[in-house]
């Protein structure tokens, strides 16, 4: 009786296909997510097409009510932090922005900006007069599933290349931020009087990537910063920017931020590049070095 059933439905199924007329353009999503070449049945997007797309804004809505689950998370990293002992010793500590819950934190953008005063308060005996080279603070902001899934495999791919191309370097205590938002890390980086401060954070879900890591660099944080002094890279996850890239991007970043002392619009990300010499002649393909300057200027 199931197998006739099963039957019924791949009958029905092919029946359904056979009614949509299908776009050329579909064979294009071999390469993209993207919602193209959907085709349709009659004057309406096909019934499979439709469904996927429902499918995908309820994964959307899901990863921005998701609540971050922080114990879990603390947990992998602390584990985590046994194979790099020479960076820190210090646990993963818990924090929690201005607004109280989910409703407030999506109504009131500037409270997730900005650490409570119990949170703030828990940070004074961390400071320390020797600047940090880096502050690593982990935020939910609008994907939780995000965090979930990518923080941990990101983290161990950045470790080792930061312990390699950075000298004597130093790593504050890992911070997990509840309801928190990019600029939160500048309160937390000033705080623990951090030289600069990676934010990891959950990005706004999108109908086809609802567990995209966003991550924010800024030097010398304090509060107050504005998004230009800020360097971006996005869409980090498996089946975007892989977490090996994304590392290197970071130290590049980090490194070039160290020797201009600044970030943001100030920094040019150059990290797939190759950078020419600048000690290395520099010839042009209209002057043939045979040829005397003052004979090709006409004087």
């Amino acid at each position: 009786m199931v197998e006739d059933k099963d039957v019924l439905i791949t009958d029905q199924y092919k029946a359904d296909e056979d009614m949509v007329t299908h776009n050329p353009w579909r064979q294009l999503r071999q390469f993209t997510a993207a919602r193209i070449g959907l085709g349709r049945a009659g004057v309406s997007t096909p019934t499979r097409e439709s469904l996927e797309f429902q499918l995908a804004h309820a994964q959307a809505r899901d990863a921005v009510h998701t609540e971050l689950d922080v114990e879990t998370l603390q947990q992998q990293l602390l584990q985590l932090q046994q194979d790099f002992p020479q960076i820190t010793t210090q646990p993963p500590l818990i924090l929690h922005s201005r607004a109280i819950d989910r409703v407030t934190y999506l109504q009131r953008p500037d409270y997730g900006r900005q650490l409570d005063e119990e949170s703030f308060t828990s940070l004074k005996p961390y400071y320390t007069k020797t600047p940090y080279d880096l502050a690593l603070v982990i935020a939910d902001g609008l994907s939780a599933t995000a965090i979930h899934q990518n923080v941990v495999p990101f983290i161990s791919a950045l470790l080792p290349i930061l312990i390699d191309g950075i000298e004597d370097f130093t790593l504050a205590p890992i911070t997990l931020v509840q309801q928190g938002r990019v600029a939160i890390g500048d309160d937390i980086g000033e705080a623990l009087n951090a030289k600069a401060v990676l934010m990891l954070i959950g990005e706004r879900p999108g109908l086809s990537s609802p567990d995209s890591l966003g991550l924010y660099m800024t030097w010398s944080p304090k509060r107050g910063l504005t998004d230009d002094r800020r360097n971006c890279i996005s869409n980090v996850r498996q089946a975007g920017l892989s977490y090996a890239t994304a590392a290197h991007k970071c130290l590049y970043l980090l490194s070039e931020a160290r020797r201009l002392q600044c970030s943001g619009v100030a920094i040019k990300d150059r990290s797939t590049e190759k950078v020419l010499d600048s000690s290395a002649v520099q010839t042009s393909f209209l002057l043939d070095n045979k040829v005397d300057r003052k004979g090709v200027n006409g004087k």
